[in-house]
């Protein structure tokens, strides 16, 4: 009797291996479109993530002084001129007391934001 393996086991080993390297091949880039992390501030020295409506991995970043506005109209993204109402359900509180700016990074809606998530409103 012989103990090599028979014709349709080797079969049946090789679909288990092709469909195993066609899950890894479909879940790795599913791993790099979770929501990225907030760069450490004093009011949150550990960071923060953004959530996965607002960001897929780059669209969000901690926005210069100047880059957002507050205006009586408004948030104004300074470099596109977009009016964001503050009360648009795109604007969230931001955890560390910042400006941060998530958009579109390509595409017809390059440019056009995603979230915005603003520091408490003084009065």
């Amino acid at each position: 009797m012989s103990a090599a393996p028979s014709r349709s086991a080797r079969a049946a080993v090789g679909r288990l291996m092709l469909c195993l390297l066609a899950i890894g091949a479909i879940a790795l880039p599913m791993a790099s479109a979770f929501a990225h992390d907030a760069k450490p501030t004093a009011a949150k020295p550990l960071g923060w993530s953004y959530p996965f409506a607002c960001c897929a991995n780059y669209d969000c970043r901690t926005a210069h002084t100047g880059e957002v506005l507050e205006k009586p109209e408004g948030y104004v993204i300074a470099g596109t001129g977009e009016v964001v109402p503050m009360t648009d359900k795109r604007v969230k509180d931001s955890p560390d007391g910042e400006f941060h700016w998530c958009a579109h990074q390509a595409g017809l809606d390059a440019g056009k934001t995603i979230c915005l998530f603003v520091p408490p409103r003084s009065y």
